[in-house]
This record gives C-alpha cells, structure tokens and sequence, in this order.
C-alpha cells in the first residue's frame, strides 16, 4: 500500500483502487494499513514519506484508496462460453466481507489469484453485490478487448442487456480500456447510458496512470464517486452537475494490444476490410485470425464514426513519460537513464499528468533537453506515426520518424552542468 500511494503521488494520481480485494491476504493488509478517511475513502494509517519529497506541481501528498477489484467470470451462457472481466467498487469494508462470504459460499476459491477466475455468470456477480449493498458499483473492465471482456468478439456478448438481463440498468459504466477510446464508443447508441470511464491494470507500479478518469466532486466520497459516474452518461451529461466526470485521459487506442485484427504467431496485421477479404483466417497458416476491437466496435456500432454527442466529458491522449524520454534518448526501453531522468523531472517539475498534460512547454525546456521538450509537444498534437496493435502485442509509438526528425541537438552545449543545476534549484 505505501508502494501504491507514493506512485500515485508521482503520477499525480489522487484516488486508486486498492485491487484484490477478495484476496484473504490482501484484504487483511487493507484492514491493518487503511483507515476510513470520509465514507467510503480510505488512506494510509501510517503515511510512509515518498523517496521524492520535493515534487513540484501536481503533487498528492496523501493518496486515497478506494475498494476496488476485477473479477473474472467464466461460464456458459446461451451454447457459448463467455469470458467477462468485471470490476467491482464497495463503499465499505462491511460491503467487500458480505461479497467475499457469498463467493466463498459459492464454492470460489478466491486464495488462488489476486483476480479470481468465478463460475458465476455476471448476471449473477451483480447480483450479489447489489445484495451485499445497493451502492456497489460493478463496471465491465476493459469492454472490447477480444478475449476477456462484455463486448469481448472471441466470448462476449452483443450488448449490456444480453449479458446483464434485467440488471443492466444497474451498470454505471464500462471501462473502455487501452485499445478503444470515447469517439469509438460514441458510435454505439446503446451505451448512451452509461459512462465511459478509463483506468488501467497496473500489472507494475510504473504503469499507474496509463489511463485515468478525472473527477469533479462536492466531496470526495464514495457515493459522490457513484454519483458522477451517473451523471456522467451522454444521455443525462450536464456540465454543470455538481458531481460529474471532466475528462479522460487516454492511450492512443492503436497503441493497445488489440485494435486491429492479426494473428501473432505469424505476425500478421489486418484492417477490418482486410479481414473480410480473407475471410477472418489467417492467410499464411490459414488459422483463424484474432478479431480486434475497431472491426467489433464496427460490427456492433449503428452510427457514423463522425458522431459527436452535444454533451459529454472531454477526454485527452498520452504516451507514458518514460516511453517518451525512452524515445528522446534513442532507447526501446526503460534504462538506468531513461529511469533517472524520468525521476528527476517528476520531482522538479511536478507529477507525470501535469507535465504531460498542463506543464508549459517553456519550464519543461528550462529543466530537460530538447528531444524531450519536442517529444512531449508531438504528443500533446498527436503528430505520431503508430502501427497499431493486434492479437496481444502492443502497437508500436514513434515519436521521431524520418519525415520528422528529433531536434538537432547542438544546443545541448549552451548550458554546462553547473548551469544546468542553478536552473534547476532556481525552479524548485
């Protein structure tokens, strides 16, 4: 816990889900290392200092958890196996013991994972949150991703209704996860109801914050965070809502594992229409090709892909900052370098959101070198050159290409070290 919150106060992160809380394990450190800071809020008991204590803007020094975790349910449903990923928010902790005892009664071995695979229908998992409180929040995690997922084109379904029955007006929202984004799930007229939210399995505390949901709220409580969310639906979405969501922000869809159609194995990439043409199999070993998720919003979407609604949260787009400087220096991963530099900007200037988002260009450059600066503006433009993602691998970012070549860096030899520090403290 004191690992997640000191990440969340780099990232600029205010609120995280705690995860895992079924686990028997987990769920005894969140009772021994959380206290309850306003209903439903909880934050550490023992605040453990960050190794960074002079963060600039965007700081959080005290990041608040909610009860948070996925849950994967695998069963049979209408001659098919359907695979759904689900994340479950309580507003209590007498509400997350009622759901771990109705699993637990079900027969769910909830020690083996931290994400536990559940043979109860997801009809069936809301229900029993609804039961262990009425303020549950159950939300389809990652909708589209083709394999694990209510929209899901290898085991999910059609709609919210085909897989929640007459419990569908009791999801809040879906999770749009990494390969799909707003404009995408605009085209479907069916989830006009419910709000699009974006968050990400973390899988390392480095990758906290790939994407987030940015709140406006009366108080930060549990049911305000309800609240927003409902709010926040284009068909009920009012700006001027006292509890609402502002906006997203976003990876570039492409980036993601699976927005287009392929087949890994034989490295093989298709566009919807390209996936016609060979007929949804794989045209060097003739195995059937993994459907991603632009060709199932396209199935299952019945509007122009122009559409806008008239009222809804705005959303933004990132690339993480380490892949950024990762890029800048020339590298394909995080090095000692890239980690370092990573470090020191987000203590000097302020959290990743702010410098990726609302840093002015002019104190970035005074603190980094101008490969970084020029990388973060491209970023901000969406001038990128992405070839997208597809049957599990991630798309792949270029920041830099030949046609728009990193800066020249000969200006790097204007400010000396000694120089380059003076700026820096002047700034801190």
């Amino acid at each position: 816990m004191p690992n997640i919150a000191a990440w969340c106060a780099r990232k600029g992160i205010e609120v995280v889900a705690t995860g895992d809380f079924t686990h028997p394990k987990w769920r005894q450190e969140i009772g021994e290392q959380l206290g309850e800071n306003a209903p439903g809020i909880f934050e550490l008991r023992e605040p453990t200092p960050s190794r960074s204590p002079s963060f600039g803007r965007g700081r959080n020094d005290g990041t608040k958890f909610v009860l948070g975790t996925e849950l994967s349910c695998i069963y049979k449903k209408d001659g098919k196996v359907r695979r759904v990923h689900l994340l479950v928010l309580a507003p209590s902790l007498a509400a997350v013991d009622r759901i771990i005892a109705a699993l637990t009664a079900r027969g769910c071995n909830l020690r083996a994972d931290g994400r536990p695979i559940l043979g109860v229908t997801s009809e069936d998992l809301l229900k029993i949150c609804l039961e262990a409180d009425p303020r549950t929040l159950l939300i389809p995690a990652h909708a589209w991703t083709p394999w694990f997922a209510v929209f899901g084109s290898q085991s999910g379904f059609d709609s919210l209704e085909e897989c929640f029955g007459d419990l569908a007006p009791h999801i809040p929202a879906i999770e749009t996860g990494l390969s799909s984004d707003p404009e995408m799930n605009w085209r479907i007229s069916g989830l006009d109801r419910v709000a699009l939210v974006s968050c990400s399995d973390a899988h390392s505390l480095p990758n906290l914050g790939r994407e987030a949901t940015v709140l406006e709220l009366e108080t930060l409580t549990f049911d305000a965070i309800a609240s927003a969310l409902r709010a926040s639906a284009p068909a009920v979405y009012d700006r001027t809502a006292p509890n609402r969501i502002i906006e997203t922000i976003e990876f570039f869809p492409e980036e993601g594992k699976y927005y287009v159609d392929g087949h890994r194995a034989c490295k093989v990439r298709c566009t919807p229409s390209e996936t016609k043409r060979y007929r949804g199999i794989c045209p060097q070993c003739a195995k059937p090709l993994t459907i991603g998720v632009l060709a199932r919003v396209d199935k299952l979407s019945d509007r122009n892909e122009a559409l806008v609604p008239p009222q809804v949260p705005a959303f933004r787009r990132i690339v993480p900052l380490e892949a950024i400087i990762a890029e800048a220096f020339g590298v394909v991963s995080v090095t000692k370098r890239v980690r370092a530099e990573y470090e020191r900007m987000t203590s000097v200037i302020g959290s990743e959101f702010f410098l990726l988002l609302d840093a002015s260009l002019d104190v970035i450059a005074r603190t980094t070198t101008p490969e970084i600066v020029e990388a973060i503006r491209r970023v901000r433009a969406g001038d990128l050159a992405i070839d997208p993602g597809y049957d599990g691998e991630y798309g792949t970012v270029r920041i830099f290409t030949p046609e728009h070549p990193r800066p020249v860096a000969a200006q790097h030899a204007l400010f000396g070290t000694r120089e380059r520090n003076n700026l820096v403290s002047r700034i801190r």
